[in-house]
C-alpha cells in the first residue's frame, strides 16, 4: 500500500461529523471521499458513482464471493452496503488520501483492514444531554426518531469506546476544527 493513507470518521447522529469532515475536505484537496456500494435503488437525486455505486443484491453477493470488498454489511435481508477494493485502488492511484464517513462498526472493520495506514476518529458530543439538545434543535425528527437516535448514539459511543484512534469531542466547533487539523496533520506526517 506504499505511503497511502486512510482517514475514517464515525459518530452518532448530531455530533457534527459531517461539518468536521467538510471542513477537512475544504482544507485538503488531496482528500477524497470513498464512494460506497449499495444494493438499493437511487433515492431522489442520487446518481450512480456519485453518492453510491448502485448494484443489485445478486451482483453484491457475486462480488462478495470474489473477495471484491474491503468491508461490507448486510443491513437487512438483500440490503448491502460496502467498500469496494477497486474504489480504494482508484483513489490511491490518483495520489489522494481516502476519507471514510461511516458508522462505528464500519469504522472498526476499516481500521482492522487498513491498520497503521488508517487514522480512525470518533466525533463525539460533549454529553448525551447536548446531543439531545442538538437533535431537537434540528426540528427534523419526531419524538420517536429522537429517542431512537439517542438510544443508537449511546450504543455507538459504548461500542467505539477504546476502538477509535482518536476521540474528538465536538463542544466548540472552532476548537474541534483546530484540534482535528493538528491530529490529521500529525498522522499524515508519519
Amino acid at each position: 500500500m506504499g505511503n497511502n493513507k486512510v482517514l475514517i470518521f464515525s459518530a452518532p447522529s448530531g455530533s457534527g461529523k459531517t461539518t468536521v469532515v467538510n471542513h477537512l475536505l475544504g482544507l485538503h484537496p488531496e482528500f477524497e471521499f470513498s464512494i460506497s456500494a449499495a444494493s438499493r435503488k437511487p433515492r431522489g437525486t442520487e446518481r450512480d458513482g456519485v453518492e453510491y455505486y448502485f448494484i443489485s443484491a445478486e451482483e453484491f453477493r457475486s462480488l462478495i464471493a470474489q473477495d471484491a470488498f474491503v468491508e461490507y454489511q448486510e443491513v437487512y435481508e438483500d440490503h448491502f452496503y460496502g467498500t469496494l477494493k477497486r474504489e480504494v485502488d482508484r483513489i490511491w492511484e490518483a495520489g489522494h488520501v481516502i476519507l471514510f464517513d461511516v458508522d462505528v462498526k464500519g469504522a472498526w472493520n476499516l481500521k482492522k483492514y487498513f491498520g497503521d495506514k488508517a487514522l480512525s476518529v470518533l466525533v463525539a458530543p460533549p454529553s448525551m444531554e447536548e446531543l439531545e439538545r442538538r437533535l431537537r434543535g434540528r426540528g427534523t425528527d419526531s419524538e420517536d426518531e429522537i429517542r431512537m437516535r439517542l438510544d443508537k448514539a449511546a450504543y455507538e459511543m459504548d461500542y467505539a469506546a477504546g476502538k477509535a484512534d482518536y476521540k474528538l469531542v465536538n463542544d466548540d466547533l472552532a476548537t474541534a476544527f483546530s484540534e482535528i487539523e493538528k491530529v490529521v496533520d500529525e498522522f499524515l506526517a508519519r
